[in-house]
């Protein structure tokens, strides 16, 4: 999948552009959520389905799909070419036929294999309302659009680790659960579990981070490992969608490592699931496009300017920076570098045979010839 632009013409603030693209991304959300009422047996997290205030959910599908019309009206009457408007305009005439906000809940709801499309809806409307916006107030750099290069494939990327969320699961998760019950010790299990909510929160980030910090060096140390890690570092824009571009044998793993010990020592289900989406989004923060000091804040949990350093393109600094949120762990280990106020000029991987977009290119891209001739990663010895 090579990226193309939508359109040749301007596309800068009055030139239609701006809300063709938001009618076609919204048109192409509300179509997507009337499929959530119709298949939710298949298409939605039998966990989150009893949490959803249905009337609300209507009322935010009515918005979305009335913004999408008028944005691809304007887009149509502003733009020489009105495709983009056009598309925009198509996707919300087609939810409508489907039932439009008021189409009736169908299908049987049981808890067998589904596809997470509503867990996909949900975050990506709830990270382009909270990320965009603060990107565009206090942007690291000015001139990066909100459509960039290359977004096309992080989008596909945040989508399908998204809609398969199940599987993600089940290879991450189910083997610890499976395989590691012989290691547990029930009595301190109990003892954990016991403990007060936040407390436990806590000590999963400690033991999370710790975990991840060695799993993540052990991606850049390892040249078969680094194959399947390039893919995350490819990205030569850095916004809250870059930090979806992770492949998946590199999700699977790390995320599996992560989740034994949390499972071994007992933490109870609570506490996980808040972690779980303070990870979300806590890594889609430190990847984005946000430049703002934190004060004292930044020497205790990772920041955007800390984690931008380990996406440098520059070799001097590679290979530093592996804590997803406790710094400290970098500077125990000796691979911290925060300089004062100065954030990374380039971004990308120094090997050209990594190939900078295409999800399917990347995804089949440790498996091939270039990849097994590409550099060796830097020692972090």
């Amino acid at each position: 999948m090579t990226e193309c632009p939508i359109d040749e013409h301007p596309k800068h603030f009055g030139t239609g552009w701006i809300s063709g693209v938001l009618s076609t991304v919204l048109g192409a959300v509300g179509l997507l959520a009337v499929l959530c009422f119709h298949y939710p047996e298949l298409l939605t997290m039998p966990e989150l389905r009893a949490m959803y205030p249905v009337p609300y959910v209507r009322a935010l599908l009515l918005l979305i799909l009335v913004s999408a019309f008028l944005l691809g009206g304007i887009s149509i009457y502003l733009r020489r070419s009105r495709s983009i408007g056009g598309i925009g305009i198509l996707l919300t005439l087609i939810a409508v036929m489907f039932g439009g906000s008021w189409v009736p809940i169908d299908g049987e709801l049981r808890n067998g294999p589904f596809l997470g499309l509503d867990w996909f809806l949900l975050n990506i409307l709830a990270f382009s309302a909270i990320f965009v916006p603060i990107e565009q107030l206090f942007p690291l750099r000015r001139e990066q659009a909100i459509f960039r290069e290359y977004w096309k494939t992080d989008l596909a990327y945040f989508f399908v680790s998204h809609l398969f969320v199940q599987f993600i699961t089940i290879v991450t998760l189910k083997p610890a659960m499976k395989f590691f019950t012989w290691a547990t010790v029930p009595a301190f299990r109990e003892f954990v579990s016991a403990q007060n909510v936040v407390l436990q929160f806590l000590g999963i980030v400690l033991i999370a981070d710790l975990t991840q910090y060695w799993v993540h060096r052990a991606f850049h140390s390892f040249k078969f490992l680094w194959r399947f890690h390039a893919v995350h570092h490819s990205a030569q824009s850095m916004d809250w969608l870059a930090g979806s571009r992770l492949h998946l044998f590199d999700i699977a793993v790390t995320r599996a490592l992560s989740y034994l010990p949390i499972y071994l020592l007992g933490f109870a289900e609570g506490p996980l699931f808040v972690y779980i989406v303070f990870v979300s989004f806590h890594a889609t923060f430190i990847h984005s496009n946000f430049r703002f000091e934190f004060g004292p804040l930044q020497w205790l949990f990772a920041t955007p300017r800390f984690h931008h350093w380990h996406h440098t393109a520059d070799l001097t600094y590679a290979d530093k920076n592996f804590a997803v949120h406790l710094p400290f762990l970098d500077k125990l280990f000796g691979t911290y570098y925060f300089p004062r106020s100065k954030w990374p000029e380039r971004y990308g991987v120094d090997d050209a045979e990594v190939p900078a977009s295409g999800f399917f290119a990347q995804m089949t891209y440790p498996f091939g010839r270039k990849a097994s001739a590409a550099r060796e990663p830097e020692s972090t010895s």
